[in-house]
């Protein structure tokens, strides 16, 4: 039961940070080409990754054996997660510049405002930019859906808790029609990292022949050991760094 809902949670949480990415890139194609070019874009993108976690989905679980399949799957967790958690201290200790979704969605107009809009017919340009973000940003959430949901053997409540992220952030861009700058992006961040990365290390153990006592609840244990080991290394690159302070500017 705790595995299934730490399942859907990170699944929810790591979707919804790609989705307010994602709803950027959409919003500036709605409002400088047009909003039919842009949600074509989007269910386009939306039906080629269901597409491709439907096709791959049964490959990974009938003809991969299930300790290579965890083993797999845990070391690319643990990178997919270390990466994440990465970026989340650095940004936590002031060394790089928090993602700042108004200054994408600014860069992303004036470069939109710089193509042709046509007409009455589709707009191939917005519609490339929509169904590219969408698509691309989304990516990431399929290898989570499969990894997930393959090793566990349970997709349900991955694919429950990627799609109502989904639902959530489409339905709130539709209403307030601009980008979800209050966001706590880097908090949830942190805590997708906390999950990829327990969860990496749990299902390598458990494919390398690791039993691990407690079962399940060994995750939440595993996250929160990572957690502390993460917010100590926070506090120490922020004493370090306070002589003289040098931010990366945000490269995504």
């Amino acid at each position: 039961m705790t595995g299934t809902l730490i399942l859907a949670a990170s699944a929810f949480l790591a979707c919804s940070v790609e989705m307010v990415e994602a709803l950027t890139i959409v919003l500036a194609v709605g409002i400088t080409h047009n909003w039919r070019t842009a949600l074509m874009g989007v269910v386009a993108a939306l039906v080629a990754l269901a597409l491709v976690v439907a096709a791959l989905g049964p490959s990974l679980v009938h003809y991969v054996p299930i300790d290579d399949l965890r083993v797999f799957v845990g070391v690319l967790l643990l990178i997919f997660g270390l990466q994440w958690l990465r970026k989340a201290i650095l940004r936590a200790a002031g060394l790089k510049a928090m993602h700042d979704e108004a200054t994408i969605f600014e860069r992303e107009l004036a470069e939109l405002e710089a193509l042709p809009v046509v007409q009455g017919a589709l707009d191939w340009a917005g519609f490339v930019v929509s169904f590219k973000g969408v698509f691309l940003e989304g990516l990431e959430v399929a290898f989570i859906v499969l990894t997930f949901g393959a090793n566990s053997g349970e997709f349900g409540p991955v694919l429950a808790g990627a799609g109502l992220a989904v639902l959530v952030v489409g339905a709130i861009g539709a209403v307030v029609h601009r980008p979800l700058t209050r966001v706590p992006e880097n908090a949830i961040k942190f805590a997708v990292g906390l999950a990829l990365t327990a969860f990496g290390t749990f299902w390598g153990g458990e494919g390398i022949g690791i039993a691990w006592t407690l079962g399940d609840a060994t995750i939440p244990i595993l996250a929160l050991t990572y957690g502390a080991v993460a917010w100590a290394l926070i506090l120490t690159l922020q004493q370090r760094s306070i002589p003289q302070r040098t931010v990366v500017p945000e490269a995504e």
